[in-house]
């Protein structure tokens, strides 16, 4: 599978938010089924708007990863479950830096494989926040690209 970053069309967000929870139910353990209940009708109806959206897709043209920019903030990167392990994070990572500009991330705490995934990636948490930024009890470690 070769990794080309394509652009996401409107029409396929509906698809971008399978993937977004796909992701989340294999590696976001700590939330609450309401929790993720919550959040999806907010990705599909303005998060993904408010994002520059990139994404790679398999030999059959399905999205199986994405990333949302703004503002050099990395907000949203998410990997199909089936794709981990196939280096999509990193090549998405590596574009939203070289073309999008992208110097921070904010990460679930909780989720120490993506924390470990961004330090790998040369990123460092400069800061941390008790709480999600819909007030959700998850702390936020706030990261940002190493000099």
């Amino acid at each position: 599978m070769k990794q080309k970053i394509d652009t996401v069309n409107k029409t396929e967000y509906q698809d971008v938010v399978n993937v977004w929870e796909s992701s989340v139910r294999a590696t976001h353990h700590f939330l609450k089924e309401e929790d993720i209940e919550y959040f999806k009708p907010l990705i599909l109806n303005t998060y993904l708007d408010a994002v520059e959206l990139r994404c790679i897709r398999n030999d059959e043209k399905e999205i199986v990863g994405f990333l949302g920019v703004a503002e050099e903030n990395l907000e949203m990167l998410f990997i199909d479950p089936e794709y981990r392990g196939k280096n999509i994070g990193k090549a998405l990572l590596k574009y939203s830096i070289e073309n999008l500009n992208v110097t921070k991330v904010d990460v679930n705490e909780q989720n120490e494989q993506a924390v470990g995934f961004y330090k790998y990636c040369g990123f460092e948490v400069k800061n941390r926040s008790e709480v999600d930024a819909t007030g959700k009890p998850y702390p936020i470690l706030h990261m940002e690209l190493k000099k």
